[in-house]
């Protein structure tokens, strides 16, 4: 890993001369100075993806090049051991940058336009957090340059987070109140489009239900029994007909994931896990309550015990339109990501292998424009309609948001109509593709952050009133102590 102590004084230089109506450029500048090492460290992570609370490879790096550059690290977080909070600077104001980088498990593949898992059990980048946490370090990086010249004050933090993907790591990390003292905070995340999303995301509880019966010989003496696999099965379908009864934008998965043992012994023990989404915590709490009352039923029935777990939940994400249209800005300026003749190519090698309809569905599912399904690479900023509107997913970003004002974007990391969470993903986020975006997004971050502390006061009590306003003093409670 290239040294950032080694690095060219270009980027410094530029933002030693300049005044502070060019000082964005300088910031630009200087993270185009950062890009061979910024890229390097999002490729090794790519090459090295772990799974959630496992990222011990993505942590250390990250911490070490952030302490190298003069950083103030905590890695001393309970129960989370792979996460982590870089700070720099001094007084107020106090602004995050949340960076993620767990990989997913099944999504093994190389970088390029035809589907070859490196090894088919392997985890990968199918979400881009190779590249999501990289690009809010060159963000701090750039601004911790401008900190230390005094042209502007004010303490930044990077936040280090884990597992994502399984809605834990900032819930608790929001639990250690890590995220309370927060001026405001900023994050991005990999798509195929560059815009603000102005969109939340699905609350989310999920949940283990266990039953517990008596095992016995399934023929010989079934009566002696009480089937634990019954109990799930029923609890299963009384699942199935609270559908009916639950609003529209809400969801209930689940799996089995103990159903017993061989077929000539009953049960004794069987275990279900459920996810329950909904556009308000409020509304998943309700659900969350009444399928309780279905897991009971199911027990009642087949006279067995039952206990739940809750493991995990998320609120929906707060969106706030003062800071989001303060990215949007930025967006602008910095311009949209730059690809190259071999980008191209990739992206269309990998549109190709796109089902039939696809590429329409991914925009439709974004809010996007239907003008860009056909084209291969989103290479403009835009504004899509998606205020009010609720994404089909969910993302412990939410929980942060409901602590400190929050915006976040989306940057063209993969080609126009990528899934997430597909080896196409996987892919661009281990190419060229990604890389530009990355680098992009942390432009964007980095001058988002300079206008937040070059305005200071005044733009942040816009902020802050509308926090308070849509928030109404609620207090923030992790959904798995609700």
């Amino acid at each position: 890993m290239a040294g950032l102590k080694n690095l060219s004084q270009s980027g410094r230089n530029i933002l030693e001369r300049l005044a502070k109506p060019n000082m964005k450029k300088g910031l630009y500048s200087f993270i185009d100075s950062l890009s061979d090492p910024l890229i390097e460290a999002a490729a090794s992570i790519w090459h090295r993806p772990e799974k959630a609370m496992e990222e011990v490879y993505a942590c250390d790096l990250q911490t070490s090049m952030l302490e190298e550059a003069g950083f103030r690290i905590n890695r001393n977080i309970p129960g989370v051991a792979t996460a982590f909070v870089a700070e720099y600077g001094k007084d107020s104001p106090v602004l995050g940058v949340l960076g993620e980088y767990d990989a997913l498990p099944g999504l093994s593949q190389e970088a390029s336009g035809s589907q070859h898992p490196i090894d088919d059990q392997a985890n990968g980048h199918g979400c881009g957090h190779n590249l999501l946490g990289v690009a809010g370090m060159g963000a701090v990086l750039a601004i911790k340059e401008l900190l230390d010249k005094k042209r502007i004050s004010g303490t930044i933090r990077y936040y280090g987070c884990p597992a994502e993907e399984t809605l834990t790591g900032k819930v608790l990390m929001a639990k250690e109140g890590l995220f309370n003292d927060l001026d405001a905070c900023l994050t991005w995340h990999p798509a195929s489009m560059n815009a603000v999303w102005r969109c939340s995301f699905l609350a989310l509880q999920s949940a283990l239900f266990n039953f517990s019966g008596i095992s016995s010989h399934a023929a010989a003496a079934p009566e002696m029994g009480r089937s634990a696999l019954d109990a799930v099965e029923l609890m299963n379908v009384g699942a199935n007909y609270l559908r009916e009864h639950i609003i529209d934008k809400a969801r209930i998965n689940y799996t089995i994931i103990n159903g017993g043992g061989p077929p000539n012994i009953i049960p004794a023990s069987a275990e279900s896990w459920y996810y329950v989404r909904a556009p308000e915590k409020k509304q998943v709490q309700e659900i969350f309550r009444r399928l309780v009352k279905v897991s009971q039923g199911a027990a009642l029935m087949t006279e067995t015990q039952v206990e739940h777990q809750i493991d995990a939940g998320c609120y929906n994400v707060l969106v706030n339109s003062v800071l989001s249209d303060l990215l949007h800005k930025n967006m602008e300026e910095a311009g949209a990501p730059q690809f190259s003749d071999k980008d191209r190519s990739l992206a269309r090698d990998l549109v190709k292998s796109f089902p039939p309809e696809q590429q329409e569905k991914v925009i439709a599912s974004y809010f996007g424009p239907r003008e860009l399904a056909g084209k291969v690479l989103h290479e403009a900023i835009i504004q899509n309609p998606d205020e009010n509107e609720v994404l089909p997913g969910s993302t412990d970003v939410g929980d942060v948001s409901w602590i400190t004002p929050l915006a976040q974007f989306t940057a063209a990391t993969w080609p126009i109509g990528t899934a997430a969470h597909s080896w196409q993903a996987t892919a661009s986020s281990g190419s060229g593709i990604g890389f530009s975006a990355m680098i992009f997004a942390a432009k964007v971050i980095a001058g988002t952050l300079y206008d937040l502390l070059n305005e200071g006061k005044p733009l942040l009590s816009q902020i802050k009133s509308e926090f308070e306003l849509n928030t109404k003093n609620q207090i923030y409670q992790p959904m798995n102590s609700c």
